[in-house]
């Protein structure tokens, strides 16, 4: 089945409105979308899978430095951000959509202990699409991932950063 178009094709936008619009969709790493750009927009960048296959392309092609600099822009699920409502808008939907901003002080507590072992274990934020996820389900995920090592989960993060960005390009399409 072919990929549903987006309403504004991004072969059709100049650099200014398509980072404007796509800039965002990995977590304050608008270098992916200025690298798509750069590489030239044909008709099959114009439907979420396709822009979303380029995309991946980039971050996958890019050095392990810039990857883990990616995946350092992601909030901690549930974290400080979230509570000083310092979370990019997508994010704050994200969280809130999985109830992360209705946390009972035992379950943020829970999220503040995992978060700080995870980082202190990998140097990264965890980071799991949320979207259509239940706090319960996040939580189980995060303990899980804990028992795994750097190579494992720094594959697993990447992966999870792929799907947040599909998932952003789903609610930008027509």
């Amino acid at each position: 089945m072919p990929d549903k178009p987006f309403r504004r094709p991004p072969s059709g936008l100049d650099r200014i409105a398509f980072l404007a619009l796509y800039g965002p969709i990995y977590e304050h790493s608008p270098w992916i979308a200025e690298a798509v750009f750069d590489a030239g927009l044909k008709a099959v960048h114009d439907g979420p899978d396709g822009l979303h296959a380029a995309m991946r392309a980039v971050v996958e092609a890019a050095p392990r430095e810039r990857q883990l600099a990616l995946l350092r822009a992601h909030p901690d699920l549930a974290g400080r951000l979230a509570v000083r409502g310092e979370l990019t808008a997508r994010s704050a939907t994200e969280q809130a959509g999985a109830g992360l901003d209705k946390c009972e002080p035992e379950e943020f507590a829970k999220f503040t202990r995992l978060n700080e072992a995870y980082k202190a274990k990998f140097g990264i934020p965890f980071v799991m699409a949320v979207k259509g996820r239940k706090r319960d389900e996040i939580l189980t995920a995060f303990e899980r991932r804990l028992g795994n090592d750097m190579a494992a989960e720094f594959r697993t993060a990447l992966d999870e950063v792929h799907k947040i960005a599909r998932l952003r390009l789903a609610d930008l399409q027509a």
